[in-house]
């Protein structure tokens, strides 16, 4: 269980985890990434051979069109071959513990929210920590999310924006049905806060990923889901999901005529965010000189127009940090969701 934490800080078991993430984002600001060295033990002609990055996520999702579409211009910049791995289970633990044992020096993980936040924040049986045993690389993206309705359910109740379905939500509770990727994710927690803060009662569905959720939302099985923008983009542009508002702060160029959820949902949801990222991570293990490298020729490559546009048309917000942006992320988006959870009941094993 969650403990209980004074208002706008949690604290107790979870102090010595922010504490650390605080830490190590001083450190990597005052001398970025050489605060995060650790005895050495991998060759210096570095890399040897092909490098490896882990998505601990099923395939498709924007997790992994971050790292396929960034693995090029690393390769090119590296001088050997990037390979995308697919590794999910567990919520994304069983890919971010194989990356966090492994001592070849040539495997990495593209992690997210979930892997290094909202799943500790949620266990204390973790197979890793996600402090003491990576190191931050670089922050790729954001991954905005979307609230997104089947068309036909939407028709049947009226609902042509947001203030639409908060309406008939609130005049039928419980009529409505919201997947998402499973309990905890951030697609799940978007909802929760987004019912709370509207005060409407609409029955949850988890499921096992993302887009076993939206294929049901498609279908007509589900009425309505926060997606992660990128893998809904072509369902919304090919008039299969009709979407009500993005859920980051400002509005997405990808979608750049839809208004936030903040904007379109009155009063009741001003302030709203809630969003996903993608983060490079090395193994705590990774002699601080190859962090340095990899760092820098990633956000070398995220400056490239044209890597950059790839990303936005996808629906990915580009960031290009390193490890001081990282590990900053990591400090406030636990903060921040500890109070989600709280406020909003979501119990793990703690």
């Amino acid at each position: 269980m969650i403990p209980a934490r004074p208002p706008g800080w949690p604290h107790g078991p979870l102090r010595r985890r922010e504490l650390l993430i605080t830490l190590a984002a001083a450190a990597a600001g005052s001398s970025a990434p050489s605060a995060w060295s650790q005895p050495t033990g991998v060759p210096s002609a570095w890399p040897t051979r092909p490098l490896r990055i882990v998505v601990p996520f099923p395939a498709g999702g924007a997790s992994e069109v971050a790292a396929r579409l960034l693995a090029p211009e690393l390769q090119r910049s590296l001088g050997q071959p990037v390979v995308v791995e697919a590794k999910p289970g567990a919520g994304g633990n069983i890919g971010s513990a194989e990356v966090a044992g492994a001592s070849d020096g040539h495997s990495f993980l593209m992690a997210g929210v979930s892997t290094h936040v909202i799943n500790p924040l949620l266990s204390r049986r973790l197979p890793y920590d996600p402090v003491r045993d990576f190191a931050p690389v670089c922050l790729v993206a954001t991954v905005p999310l979307v609230l997104v309705m089947n068309p036909a359910v939407a028709q049947s109740l009226g609902v042509r924006r947001l203030t639409d379905l908060i309406h008939a939500a609130t005049a039928q509770p419980g009529r409505l049905h919201i997947a998402s990727g499973g309990n905890g994710t951030p697609t799940h927690l978007a909802g929760e806060l987004f019912k709370r803060l509207t005060q409407t009662y609409m029955l949850h569905f988890p499921y096992r990923s993302t887009g076993s959720a939206q294929q049901d939302v498609v279908a007509g099985n589900m009425d309505l889901m926060f997606d992660a923008l990128p893998t809904a983009l072509p369902q919304i542009r090919a008039g299969k999901l009709l979407a009500l508002g993005v859920t980051t702060a400002s509005r997405s160029p990808s979608l750049p005529d839809l208004p936030t959820v903040a904007e379109a949902g009155g009063p009741a949801l001003k302030g709203y965010e809630a969003s996903a990222w993608a983060g490079l991570f090395a193994p705590s293990s990774q002699p601080a000189d190859q962090v340095a490298r990899l760092q820098r020729d990633c956000v070398a490559a995220l400056a490239n127009p044209m890597l950059r546009d790839r990303l936005t048309q996808r629906g990915l917000v580009v960031h290009g940090t390193g490890a001081a942006g990282l590990a900053a992320l990591m400090t406030a988006e636990t903060a921040k969701w500890a109070r989600v959870l709280e406020v909003s009941g979501i119990r793990g094993d703690r």
